[in-house]
């Protein structure tokens, strides 16, 4: 009787009832009368029921707590009833793994119980070691908790929680619930806020083809010049760090066959082409990407090895190149690649201020910013890539990292 009354939302019954009946009665799963209340959002019952003296930390069989569920069904009075009478926002709610009514708000997008949750939970879960922080709830579904997170403060790496949750970082669990090659709010502003790069999202951004997230993590992340120190700040529009520039190259040279894709993108943007001069970049690499690659070097001073797998191409008739690179590069091509050492290439390439500021015509301005190199079929804009279905499969099965840089 006093379940279902809680339930209906019958406060001057339960008014009666709270005087005669076990506040603590509980059910099969150990629910008491105010999970109920708390569940359905009857404020008033509940009201009623916490007056008399019913537990507000009462634990059901599988760890709930009314708060939890107030929460995750995103009653807002309920919630502020709770905690106003002592309701523990740090009492873990699961045996699988330490969730907290944070994590039900974050999931289902309730703004203002998160609002409310974030000043009083403890910030241990953001980064804590065995710990999850919200931000993995918050990517699950479209909502505005990610922002909401993250402009409070909670960090947009998180803790690696492959362990407890069998995911690597909020930002891998974000792009792995958008197989196709476009990217949701939540990568966004996880890219935006300056979020880890490491495999996974290099995997999607250069294995994939996926353009717009390549395009992202650029126009968020610059490319480091030479001598760039070791480390990152995490800051938004911080350049890349050594770590994640290899991270960077290890992938891209295991993802040659959608080269056509991320090439144009990355050597635009300023890196260094020598990063990607390795034997099976060149092996394996499309004639068309090939000579794209090429353009931007000084071929003439390729290494015997390098030079070696060229010979070989060229006999087994795979790789055509252009005529130029028979010969010495020409002397503007080597005073393009001379500037582009001493004012740095991600400079060069990336910003059209630094080239303005040269005092050169607009002509060889745009000759310093490789303008008049095509890109290679299949770059974005051109030909279809494969199926991400297939770049998926082939780069899972075949994959190993170069060790590079």
């Amino acid at each position: 009787m006093q379940f279902r009354n809680s339930l209906q939302g019958y406060r001057e019954v339960v008014g009666v009832l709270v005087g005669v009946a076990r506040l603590e009665a509980v059910d099969d799963h150990r629910i008491t009368p105010l999970f109920v209340a708390a569940q359905y959002g009857r404020r008033r019952c509940l009201e009623a029921l916490v007056g008399a003296g019913a537990n507000v930390n009462a634990q059901a069989a599988d760890l709930a707590t009314p708060l939890m569920l107030a929460s995750q069904e995103g009653h807002e009075g309920c919630v502020e009833v709770l905690v106003r009478h002592g309701a523990d926002p740090n009492l873990a709610c699961s045996s699988d793994w330490p969730q907290l009514p944070i994590h039900a708000a974050a999931e289902f997008g309730h703004r203002r119980i998160l609002e409310r949750l974030i000043a009083i939970t403890d910030r241990a879960c953001d980064r804590g070691e065995g710990r999850v922080s919200p931000l993995y709830m918050a990517v699950r579904k479209p909502s505005p908790s990610v922002g909401l997170l993250l402009r409070e403060g909670y960090s947009p790496d998180a803790q690696d929680c492959t362990p407890i949750l069998g995911l690597r970082s909020p930002l891998a669990f974000a792009l792995s619930l958008t197989p196709d090659r476009r990217c949701s709010e939540s990568v966004r502003l996880l890219v935006a806020a300056g979020a880890r790069l490491d495999e996974d999202p290099w995997m999607h951004a250069l294995a994939l083809g996926n353009t717009e997230l390549l395009r992202l993590i650029l126009s968020h992340r610059g490319l480091p010049g030479p001598g760039a120190p070791e480390g990152r700040t995490g800051a938004p529009g911080a350049v890349l760090s050594l770590h994640e520039l290899r991270g960077l190259v290890c992938v891209a040279l295991s993802a040659v066959r959608s080269a056509p894709c991320w090439l144009p993108l990355l050597l635009r943007a300023g890196l260094d082409p020598s990063l990607l001069l390795q034997p099976n970049m060149l092996q394996e690499a499309d004639g068309d990407v090939l000579n794209y690659l090429l353009a931007f070097v000084n071929w003439s001073t390729l290494s015997p090895p390098l030079r070696r797998v060229l010979d070989l191409r060229l006999e087994e008739r795979s790789w055509t190149p252009h005529a130029c690179y028979e010969s010495v590069p020409c002397l503007s091509h080597l005073c393009r690649l001379a500037v582009g050492e001493v004012v740095g290439r991600p400079a060069l390439c990336a910003a059209a201020a630094a080239v303005q500021q040269l005092p050169v015509p607009p002509l060889l301005q745009r000759y310093l910013r490789y303008a008049e190199v095509p890109p290679p079929p299949g770059a974005p804009g051109s030909a279809p890539l494969p199926l991400v279905s297939d770049l998926t499969e082939e780069y899972r099965h075949a994959h190993t990292h170069r060790h590079v840089v």
